[in-house]
C-alpha cells in the first residue's frame, strides 16, 4: 500500500512512513494511492468475529508489507482488550430504528481511544524497530490530548507535547490530560482558541528546524492512522444491524471531519451506507459547506460541546481531493486561496455530489439542551452535549425511517457536567472506577501564550525526556 498527498507534490510513501510524517511536506494529507474495497460475500464473512479481529480485517490492506500478520493482531488484541465493554463499541437502541454507537469505553472515555490506543502501539513498534527516537506535537479541543497521552504514555521512543486553549476545555477533559505525569509528558495550555493551538502545530511540521534533528510526529486526526483505525466501527456497528444485506445511515458529531470521513470511507470500501449526518454546533463551517456551498472561516465560539469548536476542518481536504478528481494541484491551488481570503467554494456539479450522500445540522446549546432532556426522557439515559447534537441531527436530516439510523457516541456524559446540568438532568454521573479520584489528582501543565517561538522553545527545551534536545 502507497500513500499519496492531496496536493500532489510529495513523495509517494509507505505505510510505516506515513505514520512517522503527519503532513507532506506539500502541506497536504496522506491518503491511500488505491482503497481497498470489500465484497459482499468478505463483509458478511465477518459477521460475529470480535472487534480487535474484524480490526485485523479492515486495517490490514493498509499495512501491510509494514507489519507482519502476527504481530499486528497482537497489537490490534493488546488495544481493544483495554476497553472496559466487552462488545469495544456496543449498540444502544434508542427508538424504534435509532441507534447509539457508544463509543467511550476506552481508557479516557472518548472515541479517540479507537485510534490513538492502537496510535500509540504503532508508534512503539516501528521506532523500535527502526531505534529512534521522536516528538509528539499535538492540538486538542478536549478529548485528543488525553487519548493521546494515555496512549503513548508508555512508548519508550517518544516524548509528547500537547496543545489546549487555556480554560475552553472542561474539567474532566483538562485533567484526563493533566494528571498523567512521565518526562516525557508536557501539556501545554496555549492562550488562545484550538484553531490556534492547530496552526501552531501545523506551522512546526512545515519547518522543524527548531528541534535539532529530531522527528515531529502527529497525533492529530491528520495522521492517516487514526482515520484508519476509525473505519472499523463504522463496520462493526453494520454488520450487527443486518449490513451487508441491509442498508443504513449514520449521524455524526464532527468538528475536525475526521469521524465522518472514516464513515465515508468506510462506503467507499463496500459497506451499504446511504446518508451520512454532519452533525455540528454554532461553529458550522461544515454545515454551512454542506448546505449552501460556502467554506468560510468565521469567528471562533466558545460551546458546550467543547470538542467540535473548531474553525477550520483538517480533514475535510482529504475529501476535497476525491471531489475533484484527486487532482492534487487543483486542491493545492483551492487551499492557496482559502489561505488569503478565508473563503472556498467549488463547482456547483461537484458540491451537488457531495450533496448525494452528506447531510448536515448546526445545533445551538439551548437545543443541545433539549436533546439531552429529550433523550433522558424518553429513555433514562444520559448522552453528552456531542452526541446530543448527534441525535438531533439524526432526527431532523433522516431521510429514510426504514434504514437502520445510528448516531456516534463520541463521549461518557461524566466529562460534561456543566452541559448535562444545564438540560435539567440531576441523575448523578459517576466517573468509572479507573479515573474515580479524578478530581483530587495533582495536575501539571504550563501556560504559555499564543506566540509560536514561545511555544517552538519549550518543546526545544524539554523535549528528550526534559533534557535539552
Amino acid at each position: 500500500m502507497r500513500y499519496i498527498s492531496t496536493r500532489g507534490q510529495a513523495p509517494a510513501l509507505n505505510f510505516e512512513d506515513v505514520l512517522l510524517a503527519g503532513l507532506a511536506t506539500d502541506g497536504g494529507l496522506y491518503v491511500p494511492e488505491v482503497l481497498p474495497h470489500f465484497t459482499v460475500e468478505e463483509i458478511s464473512s465477518w459477521a460475529g468475529l470480535a472487534y480487535h479481529e474484524l480490526a485485523f480485517k479492515v486495517m490490514r490492506p493498509f499495512i501491510e508489507g509494514s507489519i507482519p500478520d502476527a504481530d499486528f493482531k497482537q497489537i490490534l488484541q493488546e488495544t481493544y482488550s483495554m476497553f472496559a465493554h466487552q462488545a469495544v463499541a456496543p449498540l444502544r437502541q434508542l427508538a424504534g430504528n435509532e441507534w447509539v454507537l457508544e463509543l467511550f469505553h476506552g481508557p479516557t472515555l472518548a472515541f479517540k481511544d479507537f485510534a490513538l490506543q492502537l496510535l500509540g502501539r504503532l508508534l512503539d513498534y516501528i521506532l523500535a524497530k527502526r531505534n529512534e527516537r521522536v516528538v509528539i506535537m499535538g492540538a486538542t479541543s478536549g478529548d485528543t490530548g488525553s487519548a493521546a497521552i494515555e496512549g503513548c504514555r508508555r512508548c519508550k521512543n517518544v516524548d509528547i507535547f500537547i496543545l489546549h486553549p487555556h480554560n475552553r476545555v472542561s474539567e474532566v477533559q483538562r485533567r484526563q490530560m493533566t494528571t498523567i505525569l512521565g518526562d516525557n509528558i508536557h501539556n501545554i495550555a496555549v492562550e488562545g482558541n484550538f484553531d490556534d493551538c492547530q496552526e501552531m502545530v501545523k506551522a512546526s511540521f512545515a519547518d522543524q528546524a527548531f528541534l535539532k534533528g529530531t522527528r515531529l510526529v502527529a497525533v492529530n486526526s491528520i495522521n492517516w492512522a487514526r482515520i484508519m483505525a476509525q473505519i472499523v466501527y463504522y463496520f462493526y456497528a453494520a454488520l450487527q444491524l443486518g449490513a451487508p444485506l441491509r442498508s443504513l445511515a449514520f449521524s455524526v458529531p464532527t468538528g475536525n471531519f475526521g469521524d465522518i470521513y472514516a464513515g465515508y470511507l468506510a462506503r467507499n470500501m463496500g459497506l451499504p451506507i446511504n446518508q451520512l449526518i454532519v452533525a455540528t454546533n454554532k461553529n458550522d463551517i461544515l454545515h454551512r459547506f454542506m448546505s449552501s456551498n460556502h467554506y468560510d472561516k468565521e469567528q471562533l465560539h466558545p460551546s458546550l460541546s467543547p470538542s467540535m469548536d473548531i474553525m477550520v476542518s483538517s480533514n475535510f481536504e482529504r475529501l476535497l481531493f476525491d471531489l475533484h478528481g484527486r487532482n492534487g494541484l487543483l486542491v493545492a491551488e483551492l487551499f492557496a486561496n482559502f489561505k488569503k481570503t478565508g473563503k472556498l467554494r467549488v463547482a456547483d456539479d461537484r458540491w451537488l455530489e457531495v450533496r448525494k450522500l452528506f447531510d448536515s445540522l448546526t445545533v445551538s446549546d439551548e437545543q443541545t439542551c433539549q436533546t439531552i432532556a429529550e433523550v433522558y426522557q424518553q429513555t433514562s439515559e444520559v448522552v453528552d452535549p456531542h452526541t446530543a447534537i448527534g441525535v438531533m441531527a439524526a432526527r431532523q436530516c433522516r431521510r429514510s425511517l426504514a434504514l437502520s439510523m445510528v448516531i456516534l457516541g463520541t463521549a461518557h456524559p461524566v466529562k460534561f457536567p456543566e452541559a448535562v446540568l444545564k438540560a435539567g438532568v440531576v441523575k448523578p454521573i459517576a466517573l468509572p472506577n479507573h479515573l474515580a479520584n479524578l478530581l483530587q489528582r495533582t495536575e501539571h501543565y504550563t501556560i504559555l501564550p499564543n506566540e509560536l517561538a514561545k511555544i517552538q522553545a519549550f518543546v526545544s527545551q524539554y523535549g528528550n525526556r526534559g533534557k535539552p534536545l
